[in-house]
C-alpha cells in the first residue's frame, strides 16, 4: 500500500457515507425533524463531505512529498479523521436520537479540524 492511501480510502468512504446521509436527510428526515435539528444535520453532513475531501488531499500530499513533512501530514490526516468522528458523528447521532449530550463532542471535533488544517498548511509549506 502506498503511503497516504489510507487517508484517500477513508476520505472516499466517508464522502460516500456523507452522500448517503445527505439523501436520507433530504428524503426521509424532512418533516420528521425540527427545523433546528435539520439545520444541525445538514451542518454535520456538509462538514463531513468537506473533511472527507480534506482527507483525500492529505493522502495525495503524502504520496507526492518526501521527508519530515510526511509525519506532519500523517498527523493532520489522523486528527482530521478524529474531527469527522467527533464533530460530524456526534451531531448526526444527536439529530437522529435526540441525545443532546452528544453535542459535547462538537467543539472537540471542530478544534481537531482547525488543528488538522494548520498541520496541512505546515506540511505543504515544508514540501
Amino acid at each position: 500500500m502506498k503511503p497516504g492511501s489510507v487517508f484517500v480510502a477513508w476520505g472516499a468512504f466517508l464522502a460516500a457515507l456523507a452522500m448517503a446521509l445527505g439523501a436520507i436527510g433530504s428524503h426521509l428526515l424532512q418533516g420528521r425533524l425540527s427545523p433546528t435539528m435539520m439545520d444541525i444535520y445538514h451542518i454535520a453532513n456538509q462538514f463531513q463531505i468537506y473533511h472527507a475531501l480534506g482527507l483525500i488531499l492529505v493522502g495525495i500530499l503524502i504520496q507526492i512529498q518526501q521527508g519530515r513533512n510526511v509525519a506532519i501530514l500523517r498527523w493532520a490526516g489522523w486528527i482530521m479523521l478524529l474531527g469527522i468522528f467527533l464533530f460530524c458523528g456526534g451531531l448526526t447521532v444527536l439529530t437522529l436520537t435526540g441525545w443532546m449530550w452528544m453535542a459535547i463532542f462538537a467543539p472537540f471535533g471542530g478544534t481537531a479540524f482547525i488543528a488538522a488544517w494548520i498541520l496541512v498548511g505546515v506540511g505543504a509549506l515544508r514540501g
